[in-house]
């Protein structure tokens, strides 16, 4: 599998598939056309490049997943927190904080998702 990222443009192509899987090609090429303005070339060739990625599979004209939107977009921020703070959640966190305060209902879900962890 090689480098599992994508662009701005692919992601919400990843979109349109994450939330019609499985979804034919020729439906495919309707919401790319409808959403992003693509033509069918464009459409097939970004398909390609994200198949070529394990992102998806194209069998036989019908397109799904092979990594789940979540299981995605979880191991981009666990890369981003690797590589920008050598690993450290706590240290994200308080980059994050120093310009955006936290609302109490986030509080409250951060607390939720620790309360849960610790009970696994």
């Amino acid at each position: 599998m090689s480098e599992l990222q994508m662009g701005a443009i692919e992601s919400r192509f990843a979109d349109i598939i994450w939330s019609n899987e499985p979804i034919l090609t020729t439906e495919l090429v309707k919401k790319s056309e409808e959403s992003l303005n693509w033509k069918k070339t464009t459409t097939y060739t970004v398909l390609k490049r994200l198949c070529e990625k394990g992102i998806f599979e194209n069998n036989k004209g019908t397109v799904t997943s092979l990594i789940s939107r979540d299981e995605f977009y979880s191991m981009q921020s666990e890369k981003f927190v690797n590589e920008t703070f050598e690993g450290s959640l706590p240290a994200f966190l308080a980059a994050f904080s120093a310009r955006k305060k936290f609302k109490p209902e986030e509080i409250a879900k951060i607390k939720e998702m620790i309360a849960n962890y610790e009970e696994e």
